[in-house]
């Protein structure tokens, strides 16, 4: 009986150690934050080398983690780029590719019918609040959804200010197109965010912020308090406007907001940070030099993104990698980290641990970008785009090591760059190397058919030469 007794002791022990091993892994999973900025190109940050916006917050947020030279969203423009985050998929799959109807521009300079457009993400897709939600996060939204009505139907617990417009039509109230409770603050921006601190204040479990703030989109409203010192400023490389400078400036100041709560709440150690933007930054308001163009074309400046983790005690301080990923590979990334199987997902992005956490230097995978449809451009007299008409038309774009390669579906053109030598892709090397260009595009027509991607094919009659 002595025995029995003893052993069943060791038993209740044993047992309570497992529980309470349990209890401490479920208790130290990381909180999840991403950070995804309207329209903020590759340098609108001072990590990133401007010397015309002023970033403090963001600077030193970055220098905790790791940041990626080479980073990209994986579409060029709003609301694609954003479905392809919350799903873990390319465009082809749900069908996003663009902002309202895909007949952009006039009808008279479209030479094909371009594929329609899906404006409501389908909830089919079982994304990433969902997900996490599924397996215990708090989840809550903040600023700008976009991708239908209402982001509490597709796993959201809390909402603030999301919904199916894009943009605010007034940074000051009343906000007209967007509903958010009152607060202290006026600017919606700070309007946002405060919510969004009340959320982080409160919440007791691990949880999930989508913090996805308006700005800098368009309408370009200052904060009247901070233009003065940008107007003192000399411009810098196509950055000079100090109207826009200020809605950076006071992005920054909130997200220092944002550090020092989780800080104060003793969060911050143990909260996984991303920070990324939808899309490149517009074109005429700030540019990118030396990359080419800005937001809605596949030159660099509409996709290339300021773009980094943090996680304290995994991902070491000061680092960088010149590794080429995207914003789909922030759903597998943030699964691994919260410790959820993604076994049973359909993702096409990858687990970034290995690169994040140094135990391989070398991540080897092509990059793919569909948009078939037209998307005009803003001001024919100044771009950079391959046509004064459209910031792209029809096409598809692979990036593969350091070569990538353009196709159009309207006349099958084809541009080739070698990133490492020509970031500003400049040169087409097409002619020259036709070698490469033809192994990409095989690689390109191997992904359309794996992904079902639609070709656009079928001529305009409206189209006139």
């Amino acid at each position: 009986m002595r025995l029995l007794f003893t052993t069943y002791v060791i038993f209740l022990v044993l047992l309570s150690s497992c529980n309470h091993q349990s209890n401490q892994k479920k208790n130290t999973r990381p909180n999840i934050i991403i950070i995804n900025v309207d329209d903020m190109g590759w340098k609108d940050v001072g990590f990133m080398g401007s010397k015309y916006y002023e970033t403090p917050n963001i600077d030193y947020l970055s220098s905790l983690g790791m940041v990626f030279t080479n980073g990209y969203a994986s579409a060029s423009n709003c609301a694609p780029s954003r479905a392809n985050l919350m799903t873990g998929q390319w465009a082809p799959r749900h069908g996003v590719y663009t902002v309202s109807p895909s007949t952009r521009g006039k009808s008279e300079d479209r030479k094909i019918i371009p594929i329609k457009n899906t404006h409501t993400l389908s909830a089919k897709h079982h994304i990433l609040p969902e997900v996490l939600n599924e397996n215990g996060y708090v989840t809550c939204h903040a600023g700008k959804w976009h991708l239908s009505d209402n982001p509490l139907e597709y796993g959201f617990d809390v909402n603030i200010a999301g919904g199916h417009n894009g943009l605010p039509r007034s940074y000051y109230p009343p906000y007209k197109n967007v509903k958010i409770e009152k607060g202290n603050s006026q600017y919606l921006t700070d309007l946002v965010m405060e919510n969004a601190l009340k959320f982080v204040d409160t919440v007791q479990k691990p949880f999930y912020l989508n913090y996805s703030p308006y700005a800098v989109h368009v309408p370009i409203m200052a904060v009247d308090s901070i233009v003065p010192k940008y107007k003192k400023k000399a411009p810098w490389k196509g950055q000079g406007n100090p109207e826009y400078a200020s809605m950076v400036d006071n992005l920054d100041r909130n997200i220092g907001l944002l550090i020092n709560t989780l800080k104060e709440k003793k969060q911050f150690e143990n909260t996984l940070i991303v920070f990324t933007s939808d899309n490149g930054g517009l074109y005429g308001i700030t540019k990118q030099k030396p990359l080419r163009a800005g937001k809605g074309s596949y030159y660099e400046g509409g996709i290339r993104e300021p773009f980094f983790f943090v996680l304290n005690g995994k991902i070491q301080p000061n680092t960088k990698s010149e590794v080429p990923i995207t914003n789909l590979d922030i759903f597998p990334t943030v699964l691994q980290y919260a410790g959820v199987d993604e076994s049973a997902l359909q993702l096409d992005g990858d687990n970034l641990i290995p690169v994040l956490e140094q135990e391989v230097q070398v991540f080897e995978r092509p990059l793919f970008w569909h948009f078939p449809i037209y998307l005009q451009a803003y001001n024919i007299n100044d771009n950079e785009n391959r046509d004064p008409l459209f910031r792209t038309r029809p096409g598809s774009v692979i990036r593969k090591g350091n070569w990538k390669l353009h196709y159009y579906f309207e006349d099958k053109g084809m541009e080739l760059y070698n990133l490492s030598e020509d970031i500003g892709e400049r040169n087409n090397l097409a002619k020259a190397n036709p070698e490469k260009a033809a192994a990409l595009l095989a690689d390109l027509q191997k992904w359309w058919k794996a992904t079902n991607a639609p070709i656009p094919n079928t001529p305009n009659p409206e189209y006139k030469e």
